[in-house]
């Protein structure tokens, strides 16, 4: 029983970075995905989060062996040039994500409480504030049991209305058979990726166990690897069962229906298809999901400035700077739902960047020592990477037809 207690005080980093996976990009994906096209992309969320949990995990895993964080291990391997080039790719996908988050927490306000979106982004960006301030001033075990409550909210609020709405088994079982229908699936199945492997929650993650246990080796290295893996597991499993329930939520209860093309449009079909409770279990959800994921999004991008720099600035200011092209983009009326989806698509094409140096760099015993990847992990992970790429790359070319 000890040792149990003990084991479960280690976890709290992977849930941390599990937020980043179910943020209001993955809504807009996933509720656009369940209405337009039923069950057809459930096994995209399936693989997403098979993929997201192995990189998780390697990533956590080189913050404990190494003691530095992902954009650290490959600043120290790259020339100036090379480096500033990286960290510019990976403020766009930190940007993209940002604005994903922001925009979501003010839909999410304007659905509960009427709120003009642009305050409603002032508001998110200001509450995101505040939880930041958790991490600077008390530090990191509180940030964690904050974050990890907010994302038991959003479990509840996205989840809950699959009592109202079961599923189709059969529905379910034949959206497990990968599958696209037409160019326009192949998008927002692309969009359903990037939401759910989270570039900047994979360079976020090294940082997160770093910081949390510093560099070890010996028997606390194996310890703690342990403890790191069924972290990962039932972070990944929470988030997970919070996506497809987004998609089988949408898939049972809005298949058909007409403006649900929208976040607001999916707010006021499920409320009357379901009722009002669910509606507002919906929008509490999307609220805590905002709040949440912005804040581990803003810190993760301080994150991969100090990493790849060596430069550091104060997350309060950051959080001000990065909330300023949501601001923009919510006060000139950019359609909302769009924006989340496209913003997406943009991190899928920062997953490469993260995803190969990472399989690289942890599968170096140079490195890693004993805890190098093994053969099967690199032909994995090695795998994965080119699928995204591929896809990535049908992406471009279906884009430009189009």
């Amino acid at each position: 029983m000890a040792r149990m207690v003990a084991s479960s005080a280690l976890l709290g980093p992977a849930f941390v970075a599990a937020v980043a996976y179910v943020d209001p990009g993955n809504v807009a994906t996933n509720v656009s995905a369940g209405a337009r096209y039923g069950y057809l992309l459930v096994w995209v969320i399936v693989v997403a989060n098979l993929m997201a949990g192995l990189l998780q995990y390697l990533s956590a895993k080189l913050g404990l062996v190494t003691g530095q964080s992902l954009p650290e291990v490959v600043r120290d391997r790259m020339n100036r040039p090379a480096r500033v080039a990286y960290w510019l790719q990976a403020e766009v996908v930190a940007a993209a994500t940002d604005l994903a988050e922001v925009i979501g927490g003010a839909i999410a306000l304007n659905l509960l409480f009427h709120l003009p979106l642009l305050v409603g982004g002032v508001i998110t960006g200001a509450v995101s504030l505040g939880l930041l301030a958790v991490q600077s001033q008390r530090g990191q075990r509180p940030f964690e049991r904050v974050i990890s409550g907010l994302l038991l909210v959003i479990a509840v609020g996205f989840v809950a209305g699959l009592f109202w709405s079961p599923p189709s088994v059969s529905g379910v079982v034949g959206g497990l058979v990968p599958a696209f229908d037409g160019p326009p699936s192949v998008l927002l199945a692309a969009g359903m990726l990037g939401a759910t492997v989270m570039p900047h929650a994979i360079y976020l993650h090294s940082a997160l166990a770093r910081d949390r246990h510093g560099q070890v080796s010996g028997e606390t290295r194996k310890r703690l690897l342990s403890a790191t893996r069924w972290d990962v597991v039932l972070a990944m499993l929470l988030a997970g069962t919070v996506n497809l329930g987004m998609v089988l939520l949408a898939a049972s209860a809005l298949r058909g229906r007409s403006h649900v093309d929208t976040l607001q449009g999916a707010h006021a079909a499920i409320g009357q298809v379901l009722g009002a409770p669910v509606a507002l279990l919906f929008a509490v959800g999307l609220l805590a999901s905002g709040l949440a994921s912005t804040s581990v999004g803003c810190y993760a991008g301080a994150v991969i400035m100090q990493g790849l720099l060596r430069r550091k600035i104060p997350l309060m200011i950051r959080r001000v700077v990065t909330l300023l092209p949501a601001l923009v983009i919510l006060g000139i009326g950019v359609d909302p739902t769009w924006a989340l989806i496209i913003s997406q698509v943009v991190l899928s094409f920062g997953i490469p960047f993260v995803m190969i140096p990472l399989v690289v760099l942890t599968s170096r015993r140079a490195i890693m020592g004993a805890s190098a990847n093994a053969r099967t992990t690199v032909v994995i992970a090695s795998l994965i990477a080119a699928a995204v790429i591929v896809l990535n790359l049908t992406l471009i070319w279906l884009t430009v037809l189009s």
